[in-house]
């Protein structure tokens, strides 16, 4: 069972409101080809709440750029102990990284910008990934970037990574929920987290990228700080053009 296209945006309309659990139980019911993409920070969430769903049956991945943590490499590893789940990760291919670093050296997207480094690391494995799926489910939420998630619906045809013979569509079961909520569903439910979380971390993505935030200081700034404030994406949830 799955989705028409035209059935998509009638129901992220209808499930606008609803609570993540009920989209998440959607998304599963829908779809047996179906993933969670987990990036090692608060989409743990997700993870927790699914298996309450479904048990060992949840399928999960995650994308190993090569640059994470070493606390992010011990989280993921806490998680698939305690959940005892189908936990993939994904690596990029060897020989674009070996390219981008032998032309550029390791840290040309200080100089050039991310989207380079992030194309051969994060998007291009991804892309394979979903290629094997009809839909994903992702932790974006409203609140974590003004100027390119305000508008995520809690249900979308994924046009980024859709083809003419393959509709991928995307589940955004947090789009709702406030950093506040997230971190209440961790504490009342006793789910780990990643422990860079406790040094000011709240976007965590890879260490060089990444930073702690001041207090108040919006978490999107962690991310990239060295360039412009606005736009602040690595391509896998891009933002469709108006």
């Amino acid at each position: 069972m799955s989705l028409e296209k035209d059935k998509i945006d009638q129901l992220a309309k209808q499930y606008d409101k609803a609570d993540p659990t009920e989209i998440l139980a959607l998304a599963l019911e829908k779809y047996d080809s179906i993933a969670i993409s987990f990036s090692g920070a608060e989409d743990v969430v997700l993870v927790d709440m699914a298996a309450r769903l479904l048990g060992k049956k949840v399928k999960v991945f995650s994308l190993d750029t090569g640059r994470l943590h070493s606390q992010t490499y011990r989280f993921l590893d806490q998680v698939k102990q305690r959940y005892d789940i189908e936990f993939e990760l994904l690596f990029p291919e060897a020989k674009a990284v070996e390219t981008l670093v032998n032309e550029k050296g390791f840290f040309s997207f200080r100089m050039d910008g991310h989207k380079e480094c992030c194309q051969a690391r994060k998007v291009a494995p991804l892309r394979r990934k979903l290629n094997t799926l009809d839909a994903w489910v992702t932790g974006q939420r409203r609140d974590q970037s003004p100027d390119t998630r305000a508008a995520v619906p809690v249900v979308q045809e994924d046009f980024a990574f859709s083809t003419p013979r393959h509709l991928l569509v995307k589940f955004n079961p947090l789009a709702n929920w406030s950093s506040e909520q997230v971190w209440n569903y961790i504490q009342e439910h006793n789910v780990p987290y990643n422990e860079l979380h406790r040094h000011g971390f709240i976007s965590i993505g890879c260490e060089p990228c990444t930073r702690p935030v001041l207090p108040n200081e919006h978490e999107r700034n962690g991310r990239w700080w060295w360039e412009e404030t606005e736009g602040k994406e690595c391509g896998l949830h891009p933002v469709k053009a108006a």
